[in-house]
This record gives C-alpha cells, structure tokens and sequence, in this order.
C-alpha cells in the first residue's frame, strides 16, 4: 500500500509539473515577438581634442532616433521595426575608424554614419566600397553628415556614399558672395588645418576670390597641424603682421575655439569669414570682439525666420535645455529622415534597394526644403549666411550655448543658388530582376 501511494504521489507531481510547463510554453509562445533593431552605427571622435564635436552630432542623431520611435518605429511589411544608434570612437584615427567599422558590421549594422573628418570619411568610403564587393550578402550605405572635401561627391563619388552636408566649395560660395560686397576688404589671410578638406579649401578660397571684379590679395596663408596646436597666437601675431582686414578659415571644434580666442586676446580687429564660427565655443571665446565681424555658413541656424524654424528649435531645446548642447543641426535631421523614408518606400533594408530610392529622394521638414541629387549623391538644400551679435539685437532672438551671442542671417542662398556643377563619374553596381522592380 504504500509502494502504491508513494507512486501515485509521484505520478501526480509529474503530471502537475508537465501540466505547469506545457501552460508555460504556451503562454511563451503566444507572447508578441519583439521586431530586431535596425542598427545604425554611428563613427566619430569621443576622446581627444575633437571629443566635443563626437557628442554633439551624437546628441543630434539621438533626437532623430527618439523622433521616429515616437510614431512606432520604421514601417516595414513585417511590422514597425525600432532604430538602435551605436556609438564608436575613432579617436579622430583613420585605422581607428575601419576597426569601428569592422566592428559594427560584424554586430549587424548595415548603415555607417560618420562626418567629422574628411580624411576618415575618405577611408570609410573606400572601405564600405570593398566590403560590398567581397560580400554582397552583407552590403552597408556610408551616410556623411559634415565631411566636406569635395572630391567625396566629385571626382572620389561613390555609389554607397551620399552626403546630406553642402561640401567646401558650396558653402565658399556664399560666403564669397558676402564678402565681395564689402569693397574695404583688400587684403585677407588663408588658414585651415593640414589634411584633405583644409588643402581643399584653401585652394578654394583663392579659386573663387580670383574670380571676383574686385579680389582681395591673399597676404598670408597657413596649413597646421589637426588637433595639435595649443597656442594660435604665434599665427595671429602673423595674421596681424600681414595687416590682413580679414581671415578665411576652415577651421573647426577646438582648432576654430582656440584660434579665435588668440585673435581677442592679440587684439585683432579683422573679420573672421568661417564655415564653423557659430558654435561648440567659437562664439564664447570670441565675446565682444566678434560682433559685427564673425561670419559663419551653415544649411540653417536658430535665427532663421519662420514658424516652423521656430518650432524646430524649441523641440531641440526641450530636449536638450542645457546651454553647453546648444548645437543643432538641420541636416542631420534631414539625413535619418530621409533614410527612413527610403528604407519605408524600398519595402527593405538591403543596401542596394535603400540606395535606389535614397538617390531620388526629396524632403521639406521644418520649413527646410531638402533633395538628393542622383548623379553624385550630393544633398542639395538651402544655405545661409550669419553675422555674430549681440543676444537681443534685430534678428537676434537666440544666442548660441549660453553665450550671450548670436548670428543673424544676412544671407540665404536657395539650393538653386547655392548648388555647383558635378564633376562625378559614379561607378553603379549591377542590378537583379528584383532591384529593378523596386525600383
């Protein structure tokens, strides 16, 4: 009897616990499947001296990230898929930055992000092209976001490569049209930092200057070191000797800041004509002595006229209220909407497909009007021209990073105005029956 008790006792413990896993496996399974991520990766400097310039393009792709989870995710015939953003740091190191690449595609990133730097987004662009030859089943898109050289979209133009920034000679071009209709400028110093965009953009400044009725003489100019110079006043104190009335830099992050700041310090009273000057600490460093004489270009700023500009502005800065991350741009924005939208139309987010509709693509968000141009995957869009001044003078209703300084626009080029012929000779790949279609 109690042989026969002690084995139903354990045939119903069996039972009660088959019993309990069957339910738990039916109710695992009846649960809705998380949709997988599409990783985005994004490459950039977060240590060093340009580590400031990593974080905020980390806080501007962020919020695009937030605002398309805010309506659910990207559509896809499967259902909406969320964006995971990943963050590497190249260190501002060329190899740094392929290892970051490897890195990321190896974890299921199939979209490279990357800007500040136009000699890494060079070797990033060469790279994602040999890696979508030697593996088609894990081919990639390059988005550039700031890297401007503008061999990267003319005579470098890649068909995985599209820049969503206007390159270094489109915005030499307004600022040139600014400056030649100041007649008192005769004489003006060239510096830039010594690698690829710098060599192009001074050869740039001189192009277009030369070209003016009335061109200015270049009385000095100077290629430094990237990231390595701690004390500009030694080429200030060139700058004044050379009595330039003004200096045409392409310099940016700390070697724009520090430049700058020497310049007040040294006492000198030229314009500054910049592609950077309206930001991460210029402006600050700057002070009083920039108003009235610091130019900055950009595809939009905070004093761009407007409702929706407006509103633009106060969402970034509900987001980020804090002074020191006052730094937003438009075209980044425009670069993960635009993205989206061609992933959503693909039906997909193969390369190839994505890249066949991100090619065509045309977007108008925030009052900003924005279209790829398929012949060399250069993003036309509008620029405009600031002038430093005080917060609270006409024009001037935000300052930048808490600075007490703003730019007011005094410029604006349409993209019509602002665009330039393209020199590009782009390699396509081949497309299957099924691309062809999509398209």
């Amino acid at each position: 009897m109690y042989l026969f008790s002690t084995w139903v006792l354990k045939w119903a413990r069996w039972v009660l616990f088959a019993g309990l896993f069957f339910n738990a496996a039916l109710w695992v399974h009846a649960q809705p499947v998380a949709p997988a991520p599409i990783k985005v990766a994004m490459i950039e400097s977060f240590s060093g001296p340009f580590a400031n310039t990593g974080e905020a393009v980390w806080r501007n792709l962020s919020w695009a990230v937030e605002r398309v989870a805010q309506r659910g995710g990207v559509k896809l015939a499967g259902g909406q898929r969320p964006l995971l953003l990943e963050r590497f740091d190249s260190k501002g190191q060329v190899e740094e930055a392929l290892a970051a690449m490897r890195s990321a595609i190896d974890g299921g990133a199939r979209v490279i992000l990357q800007g500040n730097s136009s000699a890494i987004a060079a070797a990033l662009m060469e790279a994602t092209q040999k890696h979508n030859d030697r593996d088609p089943s894990r081919q990639v898109l390059f988005l550039n976001y700031s890297a401007v050289d503008p061999a990267l979209t003319q005579e470098r133009c890649n068909f995985w490569h599209f820049r969503f920034d206007a390159h270094a000679d489109m915005r030499m071009k307004a600022l040139m049209e600014v400056m030649q209709a100041d007649p008192l400028i005769e004489r003006v110093y060239l510096i830039a930092q010594d690698y690829s965009f710098g060599q192009a953009f001074v050869r740039e400044a001189k192009r277009q200057m030369a070209l003016m009725p009335q061109a200015p003489k270049v009385v000095g100019e100077e290629l430094h070191p990237m990231g390595r110079v701690k004390d500009f006043m030694p080429y200030v104190q060139k700058i004044k000797a050379s009595g330039a009335q003004a200096v045409i830099t392409g310099n940016w992050g700390q070697d724009l800041s520090l430049l700058v700041k020497a310049a007040r310090d040294a006492g000198y009273n030229g314009y500054f004509f910049t592609f950077y000057g309206n930001a991460l600490g210029a402006p600050q460093a700057m002070g009083e002595a920039g108003v009235g004489k610091v130019f900055a270009v950009a595809e939009w700023m905070p004093n761009v006229s407007g409702s929706e500009s407006a509103a633009f502005y106060a969402a970034f800065k509900q987001r980020f209220p804090q002074p020191q991350d006052d730094y937003v741009h438009m075209r980044m924005q425009v670069m993960m909407e635009m993205w989206v939208r061609a992933v959503e139309t693909a039906g997909s987010t193969e390369a190839l497909a994505v890249a066949l509709q991100l090619e065509r693509s045309q977007l108008d968000i925030f009052g900003h009007p924005a279209q790829m141009r398929e012949t060399d995957h250069q993003l036309q869009q509008n620029l405009v021209v600031g002038l430093m001044d005080k917060l609270g003078q006409r024009g001037v209703k935000h300052d930048s990073e808490g600075s007490g300084y703003g730019f007011r626009v005094i410029k604006t080029l349409t993209a019509r105005q602002a665009e330039l012929p393209s020199r590009c000779r782009m390699t396509r790949p081949p497309l299957t029956p099924s691309t062809e279609l999509r398209r």
